[in-house]
């Protein structure tokens, strides 16, 4: 549906939710269900999100080779959305770019229009976090997410022979996503040592099925004769310019490595894509356990601006489940505050099954954890912000000379996250080496402040258009 042909009642409430992923889809879902049209906006071509990414039309790949073990979930996901198609206002490749006093900013085709709304639910997901490496700004880079893309959306890989590096669930998830494709892999580096895993087994067990579909994902890797090193240290991914990516070097087992490859999918966990909260004006907090700045939300998915709300990976990270789970509470929450009569017991229990996931993504966090001392420790010449080509060695000088440890101080200094992908891929790297410069707690160093457009739109466009939904 084309932004300039939304016709609405003015009377009726009118919700917007960005996204639909599984956080976005249960909520619509609910919001139908309770009478309500909502206008979803989708900058994908397709629902379902990251995780359960449809393939374009025309493809006829299963379910099963798509998505392996979560086959069944997504095809469940799929057919809710399209039962939901005739009752709601969809409004996919459509970007939205930025937030102001209840009105929402969008970009569809080169069209730019705003949406009014009473109240906007944010399910905006995750993207990778990502940590430099020397020589991760070459040809042959990728984030694990975009790997997984390359499969998913194109039917490709990103190379014929793939080293994965990172931590987290999702690097064995995208490993066994290309092991199944066919895809030689060269090795799966793990920063996360195997003690660390230990220790976070009784937190993991609040969720013993994903606990145990994880430890699948590492034994067909290794039955399959996958090298996999746990407790790594990257030194350096090497190659040039022209050629792109030859191999990788690391430290493990008191040993330095080097294994030849032609691509590298890296990813330390992820981080929530916030940016519209932060431009709304919304607070955020320090995770102490991710090590990374978290939107401030209840137990309902509420703000604390009114009329916006957060659900799924946006607000914390808890996996698909747990997205499904917060996008049906964050509208029941949302029809609670319009004065509709919703299930009080229903909430609660989706509160505690919340709280199991809570557990979880904590044990997660331990269990995988963000290496910052590897952060830290990078060499001068070592790229940060790729976009920007800033250096290690640059943010220090700039944090030493300019007596300035505030991250969007140093920002303005030497444009570090000031490139196309707005700091989110350099932002956490960045205050981890401004921290260790300054000696100071990297909370202390703050986050980076979000900016519109929140990802880059079209500076010729056909016309701008201002619709009521």
């Amino acid at each position: 549906m084309a932004l300039q042909h939304l016709e609405t009642a003015p009377e009726r409430l009118r919700v917007v939710v960005v996204g639909a992923g599984p956080a976005g889809t249960r909520c619509a879902e609910a919001l139908v269900a309770a009478g309500i049209t909502p206008t979803v906006v989708d900058e994908n071509n397709r629902d379902g999100g990251q995780i359960y990414r449809r393939q374009p039309e025309g493809f006829t790949r299963p379910y099963a080779q798509l998505y392996g073990s979560e086959a069944a979930k997504a095809q469940a996901l799929h057919e809710s959305f399209d039962r939901l198609r005739p009752f709601i206002n969809y409004l996919p490749q459509t970007l939205a770019w930025n937030i102001t006093a209840d009105q929402l900013h969008c970009v569809s085709n080169g069209v730019h229009a705003t949406l009014d709304y009473d109240a906007v639910v944010l399910c905006t997901g995750a993207t990778d976090r990502l940590m430099p490496v020397r020589g991760w700004q070459l040809p042959g880079n990728y984030s694990l997410g975009g790997a997984q893309i390359g499969l998913k959306a194109q039917a490709i890989a990103i190379g014929r022979k793939v080293t994965f590096l990172g931590t987290g669930p999702l690097l064995y998830l995208v490993a066994k996503q290309y092991l199944d494709a066919g895809v030689p892999i060269a090795a799966v580096l793990d920063t996360s040592s195997r003690m660390k895993k230990l220790g976070a087994l009784p937190k993991l067990l609040a969720q013993p099925k994903l606990l145990l579909q994880g430890f699948k994902y590492w034994a067909q890797l290794r039955l399959a004769r996958v090298p996999v090193y746990q407790g790594v240290e990257p030194l350096e991914i090497k190659g040039n310019a022209a050629a792109g990516v030859s191999a990788i070097c690391f430290h493990a087992s008191r040993q330095i490595r080097k294994i030849d490859c032609d691509a590298v999918a890296s990813g330390y966990h992820l981080r929530p894509e916030a940016q519209l909260a932060d431009l709304a004006g919304c607070e955020f907090h320090f995770d102490e356990h991710s090590a990374q700045w978290l939107l401030t939300v209840d137990s309902n998915g509420r703000t604390s601006v009114a009329g916006v709300y957060s659900a799924g990976d946006s607000a914390s990270v808890r996996g698909a489940d747990a997205a499904e789970q917060s996008g049906w509470l964050v509208a029941q929450a949302l029809l609670k505050d319009q004065g509709q009569a919703v299930d009080n017991s229903l909430m609660q229990a989706s509160e505690q099954r919340l709280q199991a996931f809570e557990r979880f993504r904590i044990g997660i966090n331990q269990a995988f954890q963000w290496p910052a001392h590897l952060v830290r420790s990078l060499t001068r010449e070592a790229i940060v912000c790729r976009c920007e080509m800033i250096t290690a060695g640059e943010l220090r000088d700039s944090a030493t000379t300019r007596k300035t440890f505030e991250f969007n101080r140093v920002k303005a200094f030497c444009r570090v996250g000031m490139g196309r992908c707005q700091g989110r891929y350099c932002s956490q790297a960045g205050a981890e080496v401004i921290a260790e410069q300054v000696w100071m707690p990297v909370k202390l160093v703050g986050r980076q402040r979000s900016q519109a457009p929140v990802k880059p739109i079209p500076l010729a466009f056909n016309g701008c258009s201002h619709e009521s939904e």
